[in-house]
């Protein structure tokens, strides 16, 4: 067997790491299709099967497996010696967040940043998986979760909150069902069994079947979109659907979760530059936002409920329109 470029294992682990071949082109400048081409001929130089392709992306074989173990550390290590004659450029910062919350919540908000930081370049990264700061090149990031990441600086921007949700088609489709009684709707499942928490906070018993159980949000939120049933949606990323009216809430309860949105960076990010920039404008749109849309000041209520939850409040979502029957 001839000798291997180093260039095609560097981008077997980049290809094994990501999960995706699309993700690791684009980290790599290269077009999916040269990227394949590349993984196909170390798969032929070694006359190995390293991947399987599914629709979901690309996982590694035992073979591919066995290939990863081997030779990633000692890229790793080459990488490392590296970093340190890297030159850091502070106009330019990379950011990594699920399409969720990026779509919703932070697109909407960027031409500001933008406006008035026209020097620094902004890399946005969409993905569903937790980014590895360690192995990619990414300088901060959004999570949603407790905040309780090993290694990294970990600030809440703000929290979450829980409400069955339907498309306005659904809702004239069950004209006259009471949308409190949800156990007379047709009910998707979501990948966390979330419901279970829902009729626990409302009270009732879960349903004994769902119309479609989801493996992943994505789906789940498309599946709602299309009318095929009632999801339990996170209000703030399904805040633009619903002001929007693609969806409205069904029913007067809010359920907050022990989740929030976190800003998130590795201590290498602490001294750049463009972090300083972006970390203040975030954290004082995350606050703007609180105060305009989540503020609570009813005694014994939980600080980040929803506006619409307060008893005689105005609601910054739409009500659920009367039925006519």
């Amino acid at each position: 067997m001839s000798q291997i470029p180093l260039g095609l294992l560097q981008q077997f682990v980049r290809v094994a790491r990501l999960g995706n071949l699309s993700r690791a082109a684009a980290q790599a400048n290269l077009t999916v299709s040269a990227l394949s081409h590349q993984i196909r001929q170390l798969e032929d130089r070694l006359g190995r099967r390293l991947f399987e392709r599914g629709p979901r992306g690309v996982t590694l074989t035992v073979e591919g497996c066995s290939l990863l173990e081997a030779v990633a550390g000692h890229f790793d290590g080459i990488e490392h010696a590296l970093s340190r004659y890297r030159e850091r450029r502070h106009d330019s910062l990379t950011l990594s967040a699920s399409s969720g919350i990026m779509s919703s919540w932070l697109l909407p908000r960027l031409p500001h940043l933008v406006a008035a930081h026209p020097e620094l370049e902004l890399n946005l990264q969409s993905s569903s998986t937790l980014v590895d700061f360690d192995r990619e090149p990414v300088d901060v990031g959004l999570r949603y979760g407790r905040g309780q990441w090993e290694g990294l600086r970990c600030e809440r921007l703000f929290g979450e909150w829980l409400a069955p949700v339907a498309t306005p088609e659904l809702v004239a489709r069950m004209a006259g069902t009471d949308p409190n009684d949800l156990l007379a709707w047709p009910l998707l499942g979501d990948p966390s069994n979330r419901w279970r928490d829902w009729f626990a906070f409302v009270g009732g018993e879960l349903p004994r079947r769902y119309v479609a159980q989801f493996d992943s949000t994505d789906a789940l939120r498309h599946a709602a979109l299309e009318g095929l049933g009632v999801a339990l949606g996170r209000m703030v990323t399904s805040s633009s659907l619903i002001h929007a009216g693609r969806l409205v809430v069904l029913g007067e309860r809010f359920m907050p979760t022990e989740e929030a949105y976190w800003l998130v960076y590795p201590p290498r990010s602490e001294e750049h530059g463009g972090l300083a920039v972006f970390r203040q404008w975030v954290m004082a749109e995350a606050e703007r936002y609180c105060n305009e849309n989540l503020a609570c000041a009813q005694p014994g209520c939980p600080p980040d409920l929803p506006l619409r939850a307060r008893e005689g409040a105005s609601s910054p979502f739409p009500r659920l329109p009367e039925s006519t029957s």
